[in-house]
């Protein structure tokens, strides 16, 4: 298998799509020109680098550059998709959904339930999303609570440039709409990726790590700092089940309960704030379906309920660590 970078492979992803269905379409600003080009084969490709080299293949009708407006972008990605075609549409942030809310949640998520399933809305909206890089508050959170929230919506975090391929072509030829996040400071991470035709299926999450003594439940670039916990723990001879999500809408009840049936014990390492977040939801969970299965109450690894600060030191503090997961399990393995 080639190595790949993570936006090398959402990039020929996307590219491959475009060259099986000419009904894939995509739109974002910067796509084409932006930075003071002209636009044509100099574009810059967008500003994460996942769009370079597709006006050049594709061409002006399919590679669409789009104003400075995200309730613009949703709302001709619906358009597009109602019409036939398969739109994929970039939002440069996923901090700037509130101006698209209307366009997500009270369009695009209910359209196949308005029409009496007679319609279908077969968008994907790519946003980068995460903290890490001192951008501040307006430039780096993490969305997907709010977004796994709406009924009608796919939500879809990828942990690996493998991951990348095989969730995105799955998101491009489904018929509903797909949240795609895609997590800033993992665009420079490379792994093995398949090649093919390789999809993975929505709701199958995938076992990272395997153990008895704990469940670690994640996603996206925290993924990596669980596995690196479970690793240091296993030369203690703790063994733990690191799961990756892959996706939270659908969320694969059943991978985190079987897990937590055998384990007892739950640590949710999530980058959303705690309240009404994706932790929450999961530690609801399994207090609900696995009570009885449980040694330790479930816990979470969450930042605080505050903007993310600006300055590097606090946003350091701000967010979850490797320290701060370790501590997490140590502390659920101490209730006997």
């Amino acid at each position: 298998m080639p190595i790949m970078m993570y936006r090398d492979a959402v990039l020929s992803t996307i590219a491959e799509e475009m060259a099986r269905d000419p009904n894939v379409v995509v739109l974002g600003e910067d796509l084409v020109g932006g930075m003071g080009t002209a636009g044509g084969p100099e574009a810059i490709g967008g500003i994460w680098s996942t769009s370079v080299g597709l006006f050049e293949k594709f061409g002006k009708d399919r590679v669409i550059d789009t104003p400075i407006s995200e309730s613009a972008i949703i709302g001709a990605a619906s358009g597009l998709a109602l019409a036939g075609k398969r739109p994929i549409a970039e939002l440069m942030f996923a901090d700037f959904i509130g101006v698209s809310l209307d366009q997500l949640w009270n369009q695009m998520g209910k359209f196949r339930y308005m029409f009496g399933g007679k319609t279908t809305c077969p968008a994907v909206v790519r946003m980068a999303y995460g903290a890490g890089y001192n951008a501040a508050a307006q430039h780096s959170q993490s969305v997907h609570q709010i977004l796994t929230g709406m009924p009608g919506l796919k939500v879809v975090i990828p942990s690996t440039p493998a991951d990348v391929k095989g969730l995105l072509r799955t998101a491009i030829r489904d018929d509903d709409p797909v949240i795609f996040l895609e997590h800033k400071a993992l665009y420079g991470m490379s792994g093995e990726v398949p090649d093919g035709d390789y999809t993975i299926p929505f709701g199958h999450a995938r076992l990272s790590r395997a153990g008895e003594d704990v469940t670690i439940v994640s996603s996206g670039l925290l993924l990596g700092f669980c596995e690196m916990v479970a690793d240091k723990l296993a030369a203690e001879g703790i063994g733990c089940d690191v799961i990756d999500l892959r996706t939270t809408s659908p969320l694969d009840e059943e991978a985190i309960l079987d897990s937590v049936e055998v384990t007892g014990r739950l640590v949710v390492v999530d980058e959303t704030p705690p309240r009404c977040g994706l932790a929450g939801d999961i530690c609801a969970l399994v207090a609900e379906k696995a009570f009885a299965s449980l040694k330790a109450p479930p816990m979470s690894v969450t930042p605080p309920h505050t903007p993310i600060p600006f300055a590097r030191e606090l946003e350091t503090a701000y967010l979850p660590s490797v320290d701060k997961i370790e501590a997490a399990v140590r502390k659920s393995l101490s209730w006997r």
